[in-house]
């Protein structure tokens, strides 16, 4: 049995999560994670205290101990100036696999050790197991829905070692009714769609707050003709097709963002099309590289996906350097972002992340 601090951000699987390690006789905690926006109250619903209350609430049904832990300034320096700075030099961040990362696997779990506990568990849709090549793995979510190993992608293999995902193996409407029948406070809650652990906040609010807006060109890629105004580079990413501001054609035709140009702070578009300049990739560099375990080859055939939520692909990785690896995919892949986070797999096996530095 293992002593085990549960972070538990108010929602139902964190919930679950620490019902099953209880009834499997650990020794465990709750602990809600309290971040530096929690403090904001411009932005609006941002509901912490709320989350705080629902955790609390859990951990007394639940009849085990319960803190709040003050990581505010760690967030700051780690999550939000990573999330502003990119999105000021013109990248797309992802700030909730950095949050895993830097936060509740980082000094949250740097904070667990120090207080005697042995793990730190999270509600995340993801599993443990040993396998041929690790003694603990990270593996997709039973679910194939709410699978969130992409999220984990940037984990390092000592953060592996001391992770645990108790609902992984559940199915959503499995984990609801669990928390249901062992009638917890929170059981019917809504999920959280906001940013990590900082409550229902949409992105774009968040930088209408804390990005001033540049206003610059909406240019069509295909002939360099101005077509309109847009407020500011950072509201914008690589793909999207609502919310641009400009009208599509006679023919009906939809506009998409197909690149950010930097130096003329203008906006790239064209049609929708497999032949739109720059919405297609085959080949891109990736760098930051992390690995849940042992690095894999200089040269292999392994599959990854390319953001959240899109299928496992094919692809071909060759070492460039000891931080940076090409990546050629079978099949060319739409709208891929600088910034962003590719995840590699064998399989269901999460093999690691890192972060698109060079798109062709």
């Amino acid at each position: 049995m293992k002593k085990i601090l549960v972070a538990m951000s108010g929602g139902v699987d964190s919930a679950v999560a620490a019902l099953l390690l209880k009834e499997q006789g650990h020794a465990i905690e709750g602990a809600y994670m309290k971040n530096w926006i929690n403090e904001d109250e411009i932005l609006g619903d941002c509901p912490w205290q709320q989350d705080i209350e629902d955790a609390a609430a859990v951990a007394e049904a639940l009849g085990i101990p319960f803190r709040v832990v003050n990581l505010m300034q760690e967030y700051r320096s780690r999550i939000v100036d990573y999330l502003l700075a990119g999105y000021q030099s013109g990248i797309t961040p992802n700030p909730d696999v950095m949050c895993n990362r830097e936060i509740k696997f980082g000094v949250f779990l740097d904070y667990a050790l120090e207080n005697g506990f042995d793990e730190v568990a999270t509600g995340h849709y993801a599993q443990i197991r040993e396998t041929e090549d690790q003694p603990r793995a990270i593996i997709e979510g039973a679910d194939p829905n709410k699978d969130q190993t992409y999220f984990l992608a940037k984990m390092r293999a000592d953060q592996v070692a001391r992770a645990r995902f108790p609902v992984g193996h559940l199915l959503k409407p499995e984990l609801r009714e669990l928390a249901q029948t062992a009638s917890l406070p929170n059981a019917k809650k809504k999920d959280s769609q906001g940013i990590c652990f900082i409550g229902n906040i949409k992105m774009s609010d968040f930088l209408r707050e804390y990005v001033p807006d540049r206003p610059g060109p909406i240019i069509r890629a295909d002939d360099d003709q101005t077509l309109g105004q847009h407020r500011g580079l950072h509201y914008f990413t690589i793909g999207q097709r609502r919310g641009i501001g400009i009208p599509s054609n006679t023919d009906n035709e939809f506009y998409v963002v197909v690149g950010k140009d930097i130096q003329r702070n203008a906006l790239l578009v064209s049609f929708e099309a497999p032949t739109a300049p720059g919405l297609y990739s085959s080949r891109c560099e990736i760098s930051s590289l992390s690995y849940t375990g042992e690095p894999f080859p200089d040269d292999c055939r392994i599959e990854a996906k390319v953001r959240y939520r899109d299928p496992r692909v094919a692809i071909t990785c060759h070492r460039l350097s000891p931080e940076t690896i090409e990546v050629t995919f079978d099949q060319p892949q739409r709208a891929l972002a600088l910034g962003q986070i590719i995840a590699f797999y064998r399989g269901p096996q999460l093999l690691g992340g890192g972060v698109y530095t060079k798109i062709d």
